[in-house]
């Protein structure tokens, strides 16, 4: 859902192009999160939307204890303000295997939990543990149909029990992550997600039954997990869903969260009678999706974009309201997650005035470890 407006007091000293993150909407955002989940409890949340260190303080303060990481750098961020279970939810190779148990030694106030889908590459996690004597808990990665990572659900009897046998690791159970369940039509998303489910579980009695320890499951990403939520008792991983984007506005609106980030842009040219050029090129706003953003407000469609600028053109009929060169507008990004990224701070909003800046902190590839 857009917020009825994106403007801000004082947004004509704001430099551009600017990520705003709207606080007063991610605060009803994590509210509705909670709700669709059931329970804060069942949330192991994402932290790769934002990478900062105050927007994981907030929703600890909301009930949250429960993180998850792409990279060391986002694990040690949601470390250093406290946050009690985190898990780095990418197969640990190379130099961060060592990165890894040297954030465990020396953040011993959180506990660190890692995955992986290659018995000899966790055989090296494995290895590294135990030399310092220390227990990793562990999931298996499993493939659930994306088919990005993971090993096949039907193949994780076979190499559950393999892992399971590694020192210095405590395999605990299955990272189900079903980045392909973003139907539209929520019943077919609920449909796929409740047969995804059965199949989990399935093979989780099955794992059970042979004596292994199965007792955490995560599942969902951000259209998905309040199917997940009624199909299952297992944990829930969104992480757009408390900022939320464009594609998923408009691809999952029974979830009913706000749009709450936005990228402050400014007109620079009019190198034609219908056209308009925005100081927001491929630099400032992911270029991973077809559509790149939402422009709010302007009857107007994207043309070609280049590394600083990006061309539009007003739509049939509304050339006469073409923005003025230097009018401030608002663009909705299409994909939140890698937007963010290309800031160093996000400015933060609320009540229509900007109240802070959050460091996007875990943006860098490493912090201290």
């Amino acid at each position: 859902m857009k917020l009825k407006n994106y403007h801000l007091e004082g947004e004509e000293k704001i430099i551009s192009p600017a990520m705003i993150y709207y606080r007063d909407a991610i605060v009803e955002n994590t509210k509705r999160t909670i709700e669709l989940a059931g329970s804060v409890d069942r949330l192991w949340y994402h932290v790769k939307t934002h990478k900062c260190r105050e927007l994981v303080t907030m929703q600890r303060q909301m009930g949250f204890t429960h993180f998850m990481c792409a990279t060391i750098a986002e694990a040690e961020m949601a470390a250093s303000v406290g946050a009690e279970q985190v898990m780095v939810a990418y197969a640990l190779v190379g130099p961060n295997i060592g990165r890894f148990i040297a954030l465990t030694l020396g953040m011993p106030n959180t506990q660190f939990w890692a995955l992986g889908d290659d018995v000899e590459t966790l055989r090296l996690l494995s290895d590294a543990a135990a030399e310092k004597g220390i227990t990793v808990p562990v999931l298996l990665d499993v493939n659930v149909g994306q088919d990005r990572t993971g090993v096949p659900l039907k193949k994780v009897p076979e190499v559950f029990p393999l892992c399971a046998k590694l020192p210095g690791l405590k395999l605990r159970g299955m990272h189900c992550y079903d980045g392909h369940n973003h139907q539209i039509d929520l019943a077919d998303r609920q449909a796929a997600v409740d047969k995804m489910d059965s199949e989990i579980e399935a093979v989780r009695q099955e794992l059970i039954g042979m004596g292994l320890v199965c007792d955490t499951v995560i599942v969902g990403g951000t259209p998905s997990y309040p199917c997940h939520a009624k199909a299952s008792d297992y944990f829930l991983s969104p992480g757009t869903s408390f900022v939320m984007d464009a594609r998923y506005g408009k691809d999952a609106p029974d979830l009913e969260l706000w749009e709450a980030g936005a990228i402050l842009t400014r007109v620079v040219s009019h190198p034609a009678s219908n056209t308009f050029t925005l100081d927001l090129g491929s630099k400032g706003i992911s270029c991973d999706q077809p559509v790149r953003g939402e422009l709010v407000g302007v009857n107007a469609e994207a043309m070609f974009q280049s590394e600083e600028h990006w061309l539009w053109k007003m739509k049939e009929g509304h050339e006469s309201e073409r923005p003025a060169i230097g009018e401030v507008l608002y663009v909705v990004p299409s994909h939140i997650c890698p937007s963010t990224v290309l800031y160093d701070s996000i400015l933060v909003a609320e009540g229509g005035k900007l109240v802070g800046r959050w460091e996007t902190v875990a943006r860098k590839r490493q912090l201290t470890y």
